[in-house]
């Protein structure tokens, strides 16, 4: 329940905070419209739902954990950033490492209409799993299933890639020299119903 209440306000606040640029892009819109400039219309309501969708992502990041197995988040890594036209909204947070984007930092993204949902959600879809790649299987995160493939490394030391597609989001969870296990521990306290109530 408290999830719940958390997420309306979250949703409540993000409205309020971004009602003044929503009402004043769609002011320009409609302006546009009337005049007859249809595309600076279009221009203005995609700026709208851009800025919409950067609100949201910064409320999304205020629900992920401070902590991710062993490390702490790196609050000045956190990135929320708007692309325009084929992807939507790139939100990016890093645990641990020691420099911006360092390799050994545990790294996360949420992309929102990403290019990969389509490929990711058929290959969760079929019927008799990986079977065919030794190097992806289909695992469960908080009761939503993910693709997790060995990306690289030696055969001592693989490491792993989780992809769970959420909605029109993906989310992408790296953890350089950690185990599959321990990849799967880290995802497991993300709390991935809450991500899709906002990203939906």
């Amino acid at each position: 329940m408290k999830k719940i209440y958390f997420v309306s306000l979250a949703l409540f606040s993000v409205v309020m905070v971004s009602a003044q640029d929503f009402t004043k892009r769609l002011s320009e819109a409609r302006t546009s419209y009337a005049a007859g400039k249809l595309d600076d219309s279009r221009f203005a309501m995609q700026q709208m739902l851009q800025e919409l969708d950067i609100l949201t992502g910064k409320e999304v990041l205020k629900l992920l954990p401070q902590k991710m197995l062993d490390q702490s988040v790196r609050a000045g890594q956190d990135n929320v950033s708007g692309a325009s036209g084929f992807v939507g909204v790139l939100i990016h947070r890093e645990y641990g490492g020691k420099a911006a984007y360092d390799s050994t930092a545990i790294q996360l993204d949420i992309i929102s209409n990403s290019p990969l949902i389509g490929t990711i959600n058929a290959l969760l879809s079929l019927p008799f799993g990986m079977g065919s790649n030794p190097d992806q299987k289909i695992v469960k995160v908080n009761g939503y299933k993910a693709l997790l493939s060995k990306t690289s490394g030696s055969n001592d030391k693989p490491e792993f890639e989780l992809q769970l597609p959420l909605n029109n989001s993906l989310i992408t969870l790296k953890a350089p020299g950690r185990s599959q296990d321990d990849i799967l521990k880290a995802a497991n306290t993300l709390p991935v119903s809450d991500i899709a109530k906002l990203t939906q």
